[in-house]
């Protein structure tokens, strides 16, 4: 994706940090002890460090992550491991961007490195040798509809696979430079990997996990491992989520909105389940298309003038690196609507329409008035591009009822389309 000045630069999932710190974690415990009860520790006490790990990816490339530090340690008879990488989200604004991405591994088994806590319950579950847990600052879910269980860490299917993978080729590293009969028994052994944020708690508050039901920290998320500058799969994924939590849980209706203060003053004036309320920023018919698809009986959609003004003329993606909204061309519009503007006035902007049409003189100076009461011109007005707005969403809802509600710069709802 390119902006207007420079070719912007891709970036890493928390998913592909975790696989990477997980390897890394993997290969410092093997390098420093032996996980076998066939031979002596295999240089027990050397600590030196992993610099660097690759990993393979769901498409099949591989990718080489810096290691940020490594370290070994024993704990009574139980051997431990730890790395961590930091994530790099390239020119995606992404609030996980440069944050420590950490994986311990320790092992189950027969042999000399015995895990101390293994009665804990494992959060995510576990594969044949290798069992995936949540640690600190990583979300635990506490609603149904999402991908995890309710109860487990909020560790996505695709990077969990990721870090068994990456896991699973730091063993057989290992077992390369080992006899047959050690590689053997290695594979027998069961690995527990904790994957942790150190700030993922306080990350967690910038993002809508608590919507989802995702509590204690942030998500370990990715499809493909790759994050894409202002993706739009991001977006949706999360439109998506908050549509499967709402049924999941019985809503019949859903709130888009295109920002918190929209969301703010709907909440206000109507007080519906946090549940019910859904982000969908400029992807308005995705969002419109999805709530369809997932079979809500009745849909919200709040938004601020001058992206209220984009859907009802049709506009499918509302940011305006998608097409700018001219002025002019909002006038026009308006105008046609039978909304009362002048079409010799050059207006600067959307927001200035919506002044002139909120200028209380300018009311009575249209209205032939002096002085008195303001014109009731301004709230059919605004009511007539919230009708304008439901027809746009109606259609792509397929008939599902619409309620538009406009919010005001300073957040409160002002006019609604019913």
């Amino acid at each position: 994706m390119e902006s207007k000045s420079k070719k912007l630069r891709s970036g890493y999932t928390t998913g592909a940090c975790a696989a990477a710190a997980a390897k890394a974690a993997t290969l410092m415990l093997l390098r420093n002890a032996d996980c076998t009860p066939l031979s002596p520790p295999l240089a027990r006490g050397d600590s030196r460090g992993v610099v660097s790990v690759e990993i393979p990816f769901p498409d099949g490339s591989r990718v080489k992550f810096k290691v940020q530090s490594s370290e070994f340690r024993v704990e009574g008879v139980t051997y431990i491991a730890s790395a961590s990488v930091i994530k790099d989200a390239g020119d995606d604004p992404d609030i996980t961007n440069g944050a420590e991405i950490r994986a311990e591994a320790r092992v189950i088994g027969d042999g000399r490195l015995a895990i101390g806590d293994c009665n804990s319950k494992p959060i995510i579950g576990k594969q044949p040798d290798i069992v995936i847990v949540g640690g600190k600052g990583v979300g635990v879910v506490t609603k149904p509809g999402l991908a995890i269980p309710v109860g487990e860490a909020a560790i996505n299917p695709v990077p969990r696979r990721m870090i068994i993978n990456a896991v699973r080729e730091a063993v057989l590293d290992y077992a390369a430079i080992v006899s047959v009969n050690q590689q053997s028994t290695i594979n027998n052994q069961q690995f527990v990997v904790t994957i942790s944020v150190p700030a993922g708690e306080e990350l967690a508050k910038k993002t809508l996990n608590h919507r989802l039901g995702i509590i204690g920290g942030i998500s370990i998320l990715g499809t493909t491992g790759i994050v894409k500058p202002l993706s739009e799969a991001a977006w949706t994924a999360t439109i998506t989520s908050s549509f499967d939590v709402a049924k999941a849980l019985g809503r019949e209706e859903v709130v888009l909105s295109t920002g918190r203060t929209s969301e703010k003053a709907h909440q206000k004036k109507y007080g519906l389940p946090e549940d019910c309320y859904a982000m969908m920023g400029d992807y308005v018919e995705y969002a419109l298309a999805d709530a369809a698809k997932h079979g809500f009986s009745r849909v919200h959609l709040c938004a601020q003038w001058a992206k209220l003004v984009k859907t009802a003329m049709g506009t499918p993606q509302t940011h305006v690196r998608h097409g700018a909204l001219e002025a002019e061309r909002a006038r026009d519009f308006l105008i046609d609507l039978c909304i009362e503007l002048p079409h010799d006035r050059a207006f600067n902007t959307t927001r200035e329409i919506y002044d002139f049409i909120n200028n209380p003189l300018a009311l009575r100076e249209r209205a032939g008035v002096r002085a008195g009461p303001v014109p009731a011109e301004r709230d059919q007005s605004l009511s007539i591009v919230c009708k304008a707005a439901k027809r746009f969403a109606e259609g792509i809802t397929s008939g599902i009822p619409v309620a538009v509600h406009l919010v005001s710069y300073e957040g409160e709802i002002v006019a609604e389309s019913e």
